[in-house]
């Protein structure tokens, strides 16, 4: 392992940096939310897409870029420093991943180019009540002699409010909470009996329900074997918690820059708060934590592209500590402002609110030391 980049990473690295900063800061989120669009940017994915980024995943043959998950993962920093709301989560990593571990040679050669092209984004719909639980699905998938019937309904997906198709997790045998018997089924959003419920979040980067009645998939839009579903997803899921890890890091990173600034320039009593040591302390405790978080998720990204059998562990690992960190951070951000830090007018109110978000994003800190604890024989 080395977490040392190589020149294409670094490149692409300065890239995204270069291009959240100058085309996707805060303000435009903030413009996003203020002009009611829900976090949607169509012109925006289309530069993305231009620049490369949905392809960064997949291979040159599906006209993808074809780098590597640690190169990826400086993407994810670089969106989560400025709090872009873009389709690369749930469609150059999750979507990718799973077409790629569990599609079909036609599936890949159909949905591939389009999710690197930009043409497609997808998302999971897997999470059926407020809290991450990868087994416990509910919805039906039954056989109907042409291929299946979906019934039931998905909350809280990310990004289905705008995404082209979903990747539906149903169940085709077996009770809510048996890890056998779930497929994984490719839905598109014009699908007949799906109805898409769209959802302003408290992060301005909006979500969906979905209702499935009786909508119908043909057996060519299975992703993966019948009843091993959870063979793909967990794979699939941990890539998406290290990728989303990646993400809170640059957030929690350009949160604890904006408030080490400002206990610089920002005077009390005659002087600076800065050199109050008991904000010297609460300064450090911040610093301390982004150096171990940065070293878990680096082990991490590194551990997709080793193929590691700990893979599982580090992602936990990853996600929990990126979790507990974020949400320090988020909530050191606005009490360390001060009064301004509470005000809308300021950008601390929105790392705070979109912390809690990613918190609870595929898994919060305590599935994931509970997963982890599990892993390792606890």
């Amino acid at each position: 392992m080395t977490f040392v980049l190589t020149e294409d990473q670094e490149m692409l690295r300065d890239t995204a940096v270069n291009f959240t900063r100058d085309e996707l800061p805060v303000k435009h989120l903030r413009e996003l939310r203020d002009s009611g669009k829900n976090g949607v940017d169509p012109e925006a994915r289309q530069k993305l897409a231009e620049l490369g980024f949905f392809g960064v995943l997949i291979p040159e043959e599906y006209d993808g870029v074809e780098m590597s998950m640690v190169a990826f993962g400086q993407v994810m920093e670089a969106q989560g420093r400025t709090l872009a709301s873009t389709p690369l989560l749930q469609t150059a990593c999750i979507g990718a991943s799973a077409i790629l571990l569990g599609g079909t040679e036609a599936q890949k050669k159909e949905w591939l180019p389009k999710i690197a092209s930009g043409e497609v984004t997808t998302t999971l719909a897997l999470d059926e009540t407020s809290h991450h639980n990868p087994a416990g699905v509910g919805t039906e998938a039954e056989r109907d002699g042409q291929g299946y019937t979906l019934t039931g309904a998905k909350k809280y997906v990310q990004g289905g409010h705008h995404a082209d198709v979903f990747i539906v997790v149903a169940r085709t045998f077996g009770e809510p909470g048996d890890a056998h018997g779930l497929t994984l089924f490719l839905v598109p959003r014009d699908a007949k009996g799906l109805t898409v419920h769209t959802l302003n979040t408290v992060d301005s980067h909006g979500a969906a329900h979905l209702t499935l009645d009786g909508v119908h998939v043909d057996e060519s839009h299975v992703l993966g074997a019948a009843d091993k579903g959870m063979d793909i997803l967990e794979p699939v899921l941990d890539r998406g918690r290290i990728a989303l890890a990646a993400e809170m890091l640059g957030s929690s990173l350009a949160a604890f820059e904006m408030t080490h600034e400002y206990m610089q320039t920002r005077k009390q009593f005659g002087q600076l708060i800065g050199s109050f040591q008991a904000l010297q302390h609460r300064a450090a405790r911040m610093f301390t934590e982004l150096e171990l978080t940065t070293s878990c998720i680096a082990a991490a990204l590194a551990a997709v592209d080793e193929q590691r059998n700990d893979l599982a562990e580090l992602a936990s690992l990853a996600k929990a500590r990126a979790s507990e960190t974020v949400h320090l951070v988020s909530n050191e951000t606005v009490q360390l402002h001060g009064g301004i830090g509470m005000t809308d007018d300021h950008d601390a109110g929105f790392y705070m609110k979109r912390a809690r978000v990613q918190e609870a994003l595929l898994g919060s800190a305590s599935f994931h030391r509970d997963r982890y604890a599990k892993l390792n024989g606890y």
